[in-house]
């Protein structure tokens, strides 16, 4: 992880205002299902006990978007929005993109107040102490590029591939 943050980027006002207008519910169930995938499993039973009936909310400043949802005591679940939830982070969308590929660490986002937790400070303490512990994915954009989907769904992939996917493959 870098110690400096990189150049702070905003999304432009008319890409957050066209983004804040798109109903909640499916990027909270979107998020909740990259939080189940991702997180759910490697959780402690007292990170989860912890969380049990609170309500959390991830707020994208520029964008405008706001991803409501709780811990059932089985799996993350999207919520309805929250004027007040237990805890709230809240971040432009560039920050949360830097922290998901592990380029930026959450300390120093903090300190630089490019992240910002609202709400029952120790249980984001507890959330961030549990993040840091666990082994995560960092997220590769790459892997999710339309091409690159398609050629792990599909038998023989579509058309030519990489050579590194390639030579896998004829393994």
């Amino acid at each position: 992880m870098t110690t400096t943050p990189p150049t702070a980027f905003t999304l432009p006002r008319p890409v957050g205002a066209v983004l804040g207008r798109l109903p909640a519910w499916p990027g909270s169930l979107l998020l909740v299902t990259a939080l189940n995938a991702a997180l759910a499993r490697q959780l402690p039973q007292g990170v989860k006990d912890i969380l049990q009936g609170k309500r959390l909310a991830i707020r994208v400043r520029d964008a405008r978007l706001a991803f409501d949802f709780c811990w059932d005591g089985r799996r993350f679940v999207p919520s309805r929005p929250q004027a007040e939830p237990d805890l709230a982070i809240r971040a432009n969308a560039q920050d949360f993109w830097l922290l998901a590929q592990r380029r930026q660490d959450p300390d120093t986002l903090f300190f630089n107040r490019r992240l910002v937790m609202e709400g029952d400070t120790e249980l984001g303490l507890v959330v961030k102490n549990a993040l840091d512990a666990l082994e995560l994915p960092v997220f590769d954009a790459q892997a999710w590029a339309p091409r690159a989907v398609l050629g792990r769904l599909a038998p023989g992939g579509l058309g030519r591939r990489s050579g590194r996917a390639h030579d896998a493959a004829r393994r």
